[in-house]
Parts: C-alpha cells; structure tokens; sequence
C-alpha cells in the first residue's frame, strides 16, 4: 500500500498518523523525506514529513530515524532535501555545503549516515532532481543489501548450527525498521524463518529506549516468529539456560580489524556467546565497515541525554541528584566474534576485514 493509499488521521503537529497500515520506513514524497516515526511505536504507526534538514536532523538525533542502512538512506534523501530547499531558499553554495555536513554528524557512531551523504554529493552538483534521483538509488541499494545479507547470514547460521530448530539470541532492533527492509541480524533470523529452521527468538529489552522491547517483538509479532523478550541484565543467563544456538546482532560501524560498535549491551551478550561456546554473528551492510579506524579504541561512541536513564516514561525513577553515564553504543571486539556479514561477503578471518 502506497502512502497516498492508506488510511488517515492526524498527529499533534499536523503529522499524519496511520493505524491501520504501516508507512514506508523512510521514503520520498512531494519534495520531503517522509519517515515512520520510530520513538511511536508499538503503540502508534505516526508518519512524518520532513521539509526541511533541520527536521530531518531533529528526527536522526531523537532517534525517530534510526538503525544504520536506514540512516544511510537518511543521509542520501537529506542531501536531495538540502538541494531542493537550497533552491527554494536561494541558498549559497557555501552554506548548502555547511547544511550537508551538519546532516552528516548527526550520530557520530553510526558510519552509514556519512555514506549515505557521500553517495549523493556528486549528484548535488547537477542540482535538485538529479540528487533526488541518485538518493532513491541509494535507498534501492539498501533494500538490495538487507536481502543478501539475510541470505547469507542464514546460510552460515545453519551451517554452523544444524537443521534446527533453531533458537536465536539478539539485541536491539536490526529489522525492517533500522533497514527499509527485511532486515540485517533479523533479516538473517527471517530468512532462517521462511526455511523452516526457526523455533524462537530470545529479544533483550535493550535499555534505556527499549529497540527489542517496543520494535524487535513488534516485527517478530507481525512476520509470525515466535519469541520471547528479556532483560537486558537476564540476557546472557537466559542464553545458557535457554540452549540458545547462535548470537545474531547488527552493527553502527566495523573498524579494520573486525572490532565492532553496537547497541549498549552486545559486548556482554558477546561474552556470554563465547562462554557458552556458541557462534556470534555480526550482520551489517559493506558500507558499515570503516577502513580508516584501525581498530575499536578510534570509534566514536556517541552519549546520550542523563534524562534516558534517569527518566522512563516521562517519569523519573532516580533520585533527584542522580547522575548517569548514558553511552548509546559499546565496543565488541574481533576475538568474540565468529563471523561478519556482508551484502557482498562473509568474514571469518581472524585478522578482521582489512585482510581481505
């Protein structure tokens, strides 16, 4: 179902809500980036049109626009967002360039967003529709990816782990929601699905903006996999009590030498894998592997508000003078990881990508 399609209602701030069918992820309609706001769900399906790069940048940073391939896209369809307003603002070349850049550190932990940029920047130059053209490109080219990385995530998974059923552990959420479609590490869990290899999925809550709780079970609910959600702190006891087979987590950026930058609490999830003896997957787009860092200590791990731990349902649930260490992201590196992959590969060398 098209946009124009579906159902209407309408948001606070003249946003367009639909709780009847379920909007693009991210998209381009009528000269704006229309997204789903992902800060809504499960409760609401909201869309949002996104005019200018500022509201695209808000809508990055609250994390209403999340997960890498789909901040990739962000990245592009803002660029074609900044061209079209440059035009109509009679913007200098100079400040659309400034425009461009602030899009592009918007997180600074996810690689995807600056690629994303860079893909369409040589398109900028050919001004507004040309930009626009090579943005939807770019977000058919990650659509492509999640596809080919499910295949091949679930082709080693069952390799590795046998007919199944098989009992998958993982964290945040790496579904249509962070990919436009199908998925990454979920991808590469509903591909083992549509072969029948699936018993169920173990979801960590993954505190303190809760991705598996409110996105991962609301994906698995909706393609008809069975699962169950946890704590974060249960998730590693849970996954030696529960006989889970494989770890199968995604990625914001992917040093040289394998190191890996993901949701707060993979790290830990990693260690419990290789206590139990069971393969841990990473599962990510090329373009998420950033050549330039040497390793995982030159990661940028973004911090986020105190107000996220602190607070939780608008509510605060420490004391008043509570302080709190808020980091979005944490460091998992090489050696706990069996393979990584790719829309293009599947690593496993213990030297990391940069040996191959």
């Amino acid at each position: 179902m098209s946009m124009s399609d579906a159902p209407r209602g309408t948001a606070a701030g003249g946003r367009e809500a639909r709780d009847t069918a379920t909007p693009p992820v991210i998209g381009w309609q009528d000269g704006a980036v229309v997204v789903l706001d992902q800060t809504q769900l499960p409760q609401h399906v909201v869309a949002l049109t996104l005019r200018t790069v500022d509201e695209l940048i808000d809508a990055v940073r609250r994390l209403a626009v999340r997960g890498a391939p789909v901040l990739g896209a962000a990245g592009a369809l803002g660029v074609a967002l900044a061209a079209r307003q440059a035009q109509l603002g009679g913007w200098s070349a100079t400040f659309l360039g400034e425009q461009v850049e602030r899009l592009r550190a918007a997180r600074p932990t996810a690689v995807d967003l600056g690629v994303g940029v860079s893909a369409v920047l040589p398109a900028l130059r050919q001004g507004p529709e040309a930009a626009r053209v090579s943005a939807l490109a770019y977000l058919a080219r990650v659509v492509e990816a999640s596809h080919r990385i499910g295949e091949r995530g679930a082709d080693f998974v069952a390799e590795a782990c046998g007919t199944g059923p098989l009992t998958v552990q993982t964290h945040c959420n790496t579904g249509a929601l962070a990919c436009v479609e199908w998925g990454t590490a979920l991808g590469v869990i509903r591909s083992l699905h549509a072969r029948h290899l699936m018993s169920r999925v173990i979801v960590d809550e993954t505190r303190p903006l809760l991705q598996g709780a409110r996105l991962t079970c609301w994906e698995l609910g909706r393609a008809g996999i069975d699962y169950r959600l946890v704590c974060d702190g249960a998730g590693p006891f849970v996954l030696a009590r529960e006989q889970v087979d494989a770890v199968v987590v995604g990625a914001d950026r992917i040093a040289a030498n394998g190191d890996t930058a993901n949701k707060i609490g993979t790290f830990g999830l990693a260690l419990a894998a290789r206590h139990a003896g069971i393969p841990f997957v990473v599962a990510a787009p090329e373009t998420t592997l950033d050549g330039s860092l040497p390793d995982g200590s030159a990661i940028p791990v973004e911090s986020r508000s105190e107000d996220e731990v602190t607070h939780a349902g608008g509510r605060r649930v420490a004391p008043d003078d509570a302080r709190a260490l808020n980091y979005a992201f944490d460091i998992t590196p090489a050696g706990l990881i069996s393979a990584i992959v790719t829309d293009r590969r599947l690593i496993t060398s213990p030297a990391g990508p940069s040996a191959w």
